[in-house]
Parts: C-alpha cells; structure tokens; sequence
C-alpha cells in the first residue's frame, strides 16, 4: 500500500464541542452520505465529580473533498451507561455500519476498576434519523469476557460480507506491572467473531488473528478493514506493552495484513504505506486508524501524537 499524507483535518481545540469537551478526537470513523462525510470521534470532558476523563462520541461534517467543515455537532450522539453498566465512564471508540435505512453503532464501553485502570465492552446501538442519535439496545454488551477472553473486549469493527456479518475486535491477554509499586499495563490481541443479525455473535474465543510481531506482549487495537482490489486488507495499531506513552519508539505505529478469505491474515508491516512525519502532529505516533471508501477512492482516516489529543489526519491510497 502507498498513501498520500494529507495533512490534518480536523482540531477539537479550535471548536465548540458538546458536553464541555475541550480536547481530544479519537478514534476517527465515518458514515459517507450523499453531500457530505459524518465523522464520528470520542473526546472527553473532565468529571467534575472527581476530575478524571469521561468520554463522549460526537462528530464533525465535512464535503467530500474534506477540505471544508460543514457542521459540528452541538450534542453528543449516545448517552454514557447507568451507574455500574459497563459503558458507565465513556465510549471509545463507536463504529457505523449502514444498513438499509438505519445505522448500526458497535461501540467500546469503558467503565473504570480499582485494582487496574479499566474494563470494556461491546455494545449495541441504532440510529433511525440518519445518525443524529442512537438508540442502544440495552444496558449490556452484546460481545464481552468469556473463558479465554477474560476482560478488555472492545474496539469493534463490523463489516457485512454476502450474507454474514463480520467483526474484528480486540481482547485482553493480560495485566501487568512492568515496574515495581508501577500501576498495570494492558496486553490486548485482534480477534474475529461472525453473525447472521449483526445483535448475537459467534466468536473464535481466544484465537489471534494477528501474529505478534514484536514480542509476545504486543498490543493491537483498532482494526480496519476494506476490501480492494480483490482482497481484504486490514489496518490496525500496535505498540510495546510498557512503556508506550512517552517513549516514541515504543509507542503506537500502524500495522498491515491481507486476507483473501476474511479469515487467514498474511500480516506484512513493510507494506503499510505510511510511518510518522518528520515533525508536527504525527511525529511521535500513529494510531487508531480507519479505512473507508468515497467516491472511488480508499481512505485512512487516523490519529497521530498523543492518542489524538489534538485531532485526527487524513490519507488517500495510491494505486
């Protein structure tokens, strides 16, 4: 793959966004219609409760040139869990797929733990009004820990092929702490799971689709899938387990597989097509990537330094 950089889209400091949120825009993910392409994103507002981060998903409309805003929402999508649901503290990140008229939402429910920082959930959500607002399902998630996927299932991403659904998500292999009196880091994994209604999912429990490639404490998240050219090419992120958040070399790159059954991955990260800048937002980091299709061409929306404190980028493939 070959993409052409183009630059920075899109900054949640320079806008007024719902809920008092200030900073952040992760995890970048799209809806195309006819005029123009939703956006959606999770940024955060500080909990005045205790100060810590609560996440909420909004989005930005832009021409499909994106080079102009057309509108940002004035409230946010979906509201955050009752007390003690699994999606009570945030939703990072959501993912649409059109169906017919409605839009299905899977998202990625956080609710925060004592012993480690948190734990997730897939949930469920529609939208009947052209993706304003989204309805869930109920108060749990349709995918979450089971025997060999014990905690940390989230980052959904739901593509319909012929008849059957399929999803890509993460799951959680293991917590640790890497220094002595340090607080837990995160080992998570991509895993595949089918369905015939997009609600009741069938998953590979505890199969990697992803080989490792930098040891056996790699992390991936986000993947991405788009099918082109005849095959099926997944994007996701990956990074060292410890470490990762001021270290630059250890912290998130994209990563690159293809399929040409939806279920063996060749994953070959040589041929990903793009690494950090030089300087500027995305020096540091590359993560939380999205692939999607408009008007004939392949796009990769992602995030660069700082998890996407401020904003997320765009790129365009080139044949």
């Amino acid at each position: 793959m070959k993409w052409k950089k183009l630059g920075k889209i899109f900054d949640p400091t320079e806008h007024h966004l719902p809920n008092n949120c200030i900073e952040y825009a992760q995890s970048p993910q799209v809806v195309v219609k006819d005029d123009v392409v939703r956006i959606y994103f999770s940024t955060r507002e500080r909990d005045p409760k205790n100060g810590k981060f609560l996440s909420h998903v909004a989005f930005v409309d832009m021409d499909k040139k994106f080079e102009n805003i057309v509108k940002v929402a004035d409230s946010t999508v979906i509201p955050l869990g009752e007390l003690g649901t699994f999606d009570e503290h945030g939703i990072f990140p959501i993912n649409l797929l059109k169906q017919g008229n409605e839009i299905f939402a899977y998202t990625c429910g956080w609710n925060r733990r004592s012993s480690v920082s948190v734990d997730t959930g897939v949930g469920f959500a529609k939208s009947t009004d052209g993706g304003l607002t989204f309805n869930k399902l109920g108060n749990g998630p349709i995918l979450g820990p089971s025997i060999n996927e014990p905690f940390l299932v989230g980052d959904a991403f739901v593509q319909k092929y012929s008849d059957t659904f399929h999803m890509w998500y993460m799951f959680g292999t293991q917590w640790q702490a890497y220094e002595a009196g340090a607080a837990p880091d995160r080992t998570y994994k991509i895993g595949h799971a089918t369905s015939t209604d997009g609600i009741n999912w069938l998953k590979e429990d505890g199969i990697q689709v992803i080989p490792d490639k930098l040891n056996a404490d790699e992390s991936m998240a986000l993947p991405t899938v788009v099918e082109h050219n005849n095959q099926y090419h997944m994007l996701f992120c990956y990074r060292e387990s410890s470490d990762f958040r001021n270290t630059s070399s250890r912290g998130y790159r994209l990563g690159y597989a293809v399929s040409n059954d939806l279920e063996n991955w060749q994953r070959d990260d040589e041929q990903v097509g793009i690494d950090v800048s030089d300087d500027d937002w995305d020096s540091k980091m590359l993560c939380y990537p999205h692939l999607f299709k408009c008007d004939g061409k392949v796009y990769l929306l992602y995030n660069g330094n700082e998890f996407g404190r401020f904003g997320f980028g765009l790129a365009v493939l080139e044949d």
